[in-house]
């Protein structure tokens, strides 16, 4: 057990948004932290397009080597669409941290809570999303793109599965499950992706026969659409490759009660990354209305995430503490506007923190 122990964290802020959420979700850890005993030493690193505009680069040299020195970080969302050239057509700054850390796991949870408005009262599932392959051609290669334009008219992508890539994230949604409520669903498209979401299916049924204890179940990722929207408190663990995890966690998170309460954590063998699952949302940065629910639960999932690592409960503590104040404050309707709410970024920040002092 690492008692004692000060945890080292890079603060990465991004663009839109991110700023706004980061610091509330820094400020409520520190509250949490001063309240179960745990102590935190935070490091801002550049990123984005402060980071282009300062370094001339959306992702200088010296982040991604001071973030392998840390315990974890805390990523803000990046809008790399609106970066000047060449910056624009680049990797962007989050999956290049991925792929630089290979942070293979991608954690989605979406849980109803009072006060959220879900569209599926008691949700509460978790999409465990495939992170360096699949269809996403800008992380699922050693070099380049994975995109190609032979002529001004023909674009193409190659989609990459492999059986080490499947059998990673299958064992992290297998191990998941055995925790919860001991059911994984396989999402695939092998009835017309023969070979490569084939592959990835059949790899997971593999897996599957390693854990007798769960019940397992397979969709096709357009049926699965439906079965979210329909039903989605009757899921549990969802395990799907990179694209499809993408599309489907977003919409679970809308199930869930909206898109900025969804968090979620990017972790590999090594390390990990707290970074909600929402973009940067430039039209409303800087106006003090975004929800930093998202951000202040992936701060919640990194620390347990910490604790399986470091054998330090405390951390198990901070966490609680800090998901306890975030359901309490909404439960009282102090919600932000999109979840038909009044508060602001910086009230429903106070307001959490106050539940922290509380005891919440």
């Amino acid at each position: 057990m690492s008692a004692g122990k000060a945890y080292r964290l890079g603060v990465l802020h991004g663009d839109g948004i991110g700023p706004e959420i980061v610091t509330a979700a820094v400020a409520v850890l520190e509250e949490a932290a001063s309240s179960g005993g745990a102590e935190f030493e935070c490091s801002e690193l550049p990123l984005g397009r402060a980071a282009i505009d300062t370094h001339g680069s959306a992702l200088p040299e010296e982040t991604p080597a001071a973030l392998a020195g840390v315990d974890g970080w805390l990523l803000g969302p990046h809008d790399s669409v609106s970066y000047p050239e060449p910056h624009r057509s680049r990797l962007n700054p989050s999956g290049a941290i991925r792929k630089h850390f290979d942070l293979f796991a991608n954690i989605r949870p979406a849980r109803a809570f009072p006060g959220g408005h879900a569209l599926v009262g008691n949700t509460d599932l978790v999409m465990v999303r495939e992170n360096t392959e699949g269809f996403y051609a800008d992380r699922n290669t050693f070099a380049g793109s994975g995109e190609m334009m032979p002529t001004p008219d023909i674009a193409i992508a190659h989609g990459i599965i492999t059986r080490a890539g499947t059998t990673r994230i299958a064992h992290e949604a297998f191990r998941l499950a055995a925790t919860r409520r001991k059911h994984v669903t396989i999402v695939h498209k092998a009835n017309v992706l023969r070979l490569t979401s084939g592959l990835f299916r059949d790899v997971c049924r593999e897996v599957a026969a390693e854990y007798p204890d769960i019940e397992v179940d397979e969709l096709h990722v357009d049926a699965a659409t439906v079965h979210l929207v329909r039903r989605g408190d009757q899921f549990d663990v969802l395990v799907a490759e990179n694209l499809f995890g993408d599309i489907l966690s977003d919409l679970a998170g809308e199930v869930a009660g909206s898109l900025g309460i969804a968090p979620s954590l990017n972790a590999g063998e090594s390390h990990a990354m707290a970074q909600a699952a929402h973009g940067s949302a430039p039209d409303i940065a800087g106006r003090d209305l975004a929800n930093p629910v998202a951000m202040i639960l992936s701060t919640a999932m990194l620390l347990r995430w910490l604790c399986g690592r470091h054998d330090d409960t405390r951390l198990l503590d901070v966490a609680d503490r800090i998901e306890r104040a975030v359901e309490a404050t909404a439960a009282r309707g102090v919600v932000t506007p999109d979840l038909g709410g009044t508060a602001s970024t910086s009230g429903f920040t106070t307001s959490v923190l106050e539940a922290i002092r509380a005891g919440a």
